[in-house]
């Protein structure tokens, strides 16, 4: 924001200084003598940024030394906020003087800032020419104090980062709302520079109209925090400025022709988008009204001056009512569309958030039923085939056992990944088998096949290579291991089942089949239904195809073909 800034100053000299050199007013072209002192300065704000203390030694050796050259040249000077210096050379001195503040050591710090003070005093006075120079000395040294003191409060408070951590953070907050105000702050900075130029042209008359438009400004970019009471302290100060303006005698044009000045104004446009975009049009009804009620009465009573005399004329006051009407129009509309703007963002961060939610919940669903629910079914499986076996032949209840409490630890394993990824230790669905699966899909289908207690026989065929996407690899773990146990649950006298996974083109196809029946009686445990919902949310984040139904030569067929690569 400051190159900016800085950019703006030197856009606004080259124009004004680039049209009087070729004007017929003095000299021709002798104007554009001005420029390499005003590089100069542009080069040392921008300097400033990385080496405050050179940078701030060489701007003073720079004022100094061009003073010299516009005396000996006789080249006419130009006044802004300070006499005789460019609204260039005051925008980079000012730059200059906040980074040696905040980013020098004391000592340093105010030897440097002092040459700085010198080097513009001695330019002030060094550059005056009898007929050629406009604003005094004490004009100067008036608006000079007024800048230096308030870059230094700016300046000093960031300083002390590590020391006082809570006015650094206070500092923070001050700049994320100066940031997120800056358009505002730009136009706000246009008009105060120029009302600075009024000032300094009128002798300083209209100082205490500069300090009030200067509290507006602050105001409208504080206001974000509690625009109600903002629009209230606005209103207030406008009408301050409207009751002292004809006690100052100050001309027509100072600071606009509609009795308003122009920082105000911009003040107000920016508080009425502010009040608005928070609370909505009907509920800053109320106060936009009383500040429209301010502006119209300012205008009306210092439109015409010097002369304290209200303004009458029919035409000037419709014509004053259209300006503030399009103004306050443009104002609300502005805010209309920025409270829009927030309530859509607001929407979509929200639809993002259930979406997330949403996705959060299905994957911990799926997770709780294929793996607990799969642990938990070898175990009924197991638990009848002892019941059944017991009596006759007790070393198989034994070893029915063995394998029940194997899978009791392995569902206790699996709920405590299930726990971590619900209590944020991972995220739910990352965990999906990603404490069992490896990079070997062929493995991990052997393992899997090995490991399970669905009571049904099961032989295999795989054929992989060793570079599947690891995310297919755990989806199909997922599949063959939802299938398997709905064989155990659903495939009534079923003897053998058969595992199929090989690679066919650019996807990896998976089929899992059965030679059971129809069941004749509820499954163990009863049935959810969300087993077959489970495998297709899961095909279908990876773009594949489930089929799954009754084969043509009985039992029941799974069948998945996923692609191996596609869309993340």
């Amino acid at each position: 924001m400051p190159a900016v800034v800085l950019l703006a100053a030197f856009a606004f000299d080259l124009a004004f200084i680039t049209d009087a050199a070729f004007d017929d007013a003095g000299p021709r072209f002798v104007d554009l003598l001005l420029f390499p002192g005003i590089f100069g300065m542009v080069f040392c704000a921008l300097w400033a940024q990385k080496r405050a203390a050179v940078a701030a030694v060489a701007a003073s050796v720079v004022l100094v030394s061009y003073t010299l050259v516009v005396r000996y040249f006789n080249i006419p000077t130009y006044s802004s906020v300070l006499a005789n210096l460019s609204i260039t050379e005051v925008v980079a001195g000012v730059e200059i003087l906040f980074y040696a503040a905040r980013r020098t050591r004391p000592g340093v710090a105010f030897a440097v800032i002092s040459g700085l003070v010198l080097a513009t005093l001695t330019a002030v006075s060094g550059r005056y020419m009898e007929g050629l120079s406009g604003g005094t000395m004490a004009q100067a040294m008036l608006f000079g104090g007024i800048l230096l003191g308030g870059t230094l409060v700016f300046a000093i408070p960031g300083r002390d980062r590590m020391t006082n951590p809570k006015r650094y953070e206070t500092l923070q907050k001050l700049n994320k709302l100066v940031m997120g105000q800056w358009p505002l702050i730009g136009m706000l900075s246009i008009a105060l520079i120029l009302e600075f130029s009024f000032t300094y042209a009128s002798g300083a008359h209209g100082l205490p109209v500069l300090v009030c438009s200067i509290i507006a400004a602050v105001i409208a970019v504080a206001a974000p925090r509690r625009p109600a009471d903002a629009m209230v302290a606005l209103t207030a100060v406008m009408v301050l400025s409207a009751l002292v303006t004809p006690f100052l005698r100050l001309r027509y044009d100072y600071p606009t022709p509609g009795g308003v000045p122009g920082t105000q104004i911009v003040a107000g446009m920016g508080l009425v988008i502010t009040l608005v975009r928070a609370v909505g049009l009907s509920k800053a009804t109320t106060r936009i009204a009383a500040l429209s009620a301010v502006v119209a009465g300012a205008c009306i009573l210092n439109t015409n001056r010097p002369t304290p005399r209200l303004m009458t004329d029919p035409d000037d006051i419709a014509g004053f009512a259209v300006a503030g009407v399009l103004l306050l129009g443009i104002s609300v509309a502005v805010g209309l569309a920025l409270r829009s703007r927030d309530s859509e963002r607001t929407q979509v961060i929200q639809s993002a958030i259930s979406d997330a939610q949403t996705s959060e919940r299905m994957a911990l669903a799926r997770e709780l039923h294929d793996v607990v629910a799969h642990h938990v079914t070898g175990i009924v499986v197991q638990a009848q085939a002892a019941k059944m076996m017991g009596e006759k032949n007790p070393q198989v209840a034994v070893e029915a056992m063995g394998r029940i409490e194997d899978a009791g630890v392995e569902a206790l394993a699996a709920m405590r990944r299930l726990v971590r990824s619900m209590r944020g230790d991972a995220p739910a669905g990352s965990s999906e088998f990603s404490e069992q699966a490896t990079t070997d899909l062929a493995a991990d289908l052997r393992s899997l096949i090995e490991r399970s207690n669905h009571g049904v026989k099961t032989s295999m065929k795989l054929e992989l290579p060793s570079d599947v996407p690891h995310e297919v690899g755990r989806s199909a773990l997922r599949l063959v291991q939802e299938s398997l146990t709905n064989i155990g649950k659903h495939a009534s006298g079923a003897k053998e089942a058969l595992v199929i996974a090989e690679v066919a083109g650019s996807e990896l196809h998976l089929q899992v089949t059965d030679d059971g029946r129809e069941p004749d009686r509820r499954p163990a445990g009863g049935s959810g239904g969300y087993g077959l919902i489970g495998m297709r949310e899961r095909v279908a984040l990876l773009h594949g195809r489930l089929s799954a139904g009754r084969a043509p030569g009985g039992g029941w067929r799974v069948e998945a073909w996923l692609p191996l690569e596609g869309e993340e």
